[in-house]
């Protein structure tokens, strides 16, 4: 019995295990990280309160953008997300409003709307955006699926993120990302073997 529930549980997180082996020394802190220079920090989308402010997680995920820029990393911050999300918001507007108050030039931001979900974005910065590298700005529980992705559309990725909160919300993002990486997982496959093979 308990040898069943430990193959079970392999099965289950086998491909988050993946996916942080795999992004394993390209992944840090935005703050203190040891980057290579890319053409842009991919900074992902989440949720905007119904008064337009950003949530802390996408606050987040700006910072660790405007600190790449600040240290010289990126001289791009993509910022990208719904442009309509269900609430009717636009994240991308909430993220380069904070961008800018963190004193990101407008000249150095590019917003995408159409970055629906993780691989629309990172098809989005290489096919509309003619990016190559990227490191992609998020909390630390989402770096590993998200980096996965933008791997297997091309991308030169690296992940970079704000620190880690011990809080409801962090653990339950751990959790998450479970169910979630074996979504990508099917998504990936069922692109790869796609009549355009992905």
């Amino acid at each position: 019995m308990i040898g069943r529930l430990a193959a079970l549980a392999a099965l289950a997180t086998a491909p988050q295990i993946y996916a942080r082996v795999s992004s394993a020394g390209e992944r840090a802190p935005a703050l203190t990280g040891h980057f290579r220079k890319a053409d842009a920090a991919l900074v992902l989308g989440a949720r905007v309160w119904q008064d337009g402010r950003p949530s802390l997680f996408l606050r987040q995920r700006v910072e660790a953008a405007a600190t790449l820029y600040e240290r010289a990393i990126v001289s791009t911050l993509v910022l990208t997300g719904a442009g309509h999300n269900r609430e009717g918001l636009d994240e991308t507007e909430a993220m380069e409003r904070t961008a800018l108050g963190l004193g990101v030039p407008a000249s150095a931001i590019v917003r995408d709307p159409q970055g629906h979900d993780t691989r629309a974005s990172a098809i989005n910065a290489r096919d509309g955006l003619g990016l190559s590298s990227v490191i992609v700005c998020s909390q630390e529980f989402h770096l590993p699926r998200a980096m996965w992705l933008c791997r297997t559309v091309g991308l030169d990725v690296q992940g970079a993120h704000a620190p880690v909160i011990p809080r409801y919300h962090t653990l339950f993002g751990y959790a998450r990302e479970v169910p979630a990486t074996w979504k990508a997982a099917v998504e990936i496959g069922r692109d790869r073997v796609g009549p355009d093979g992905g």
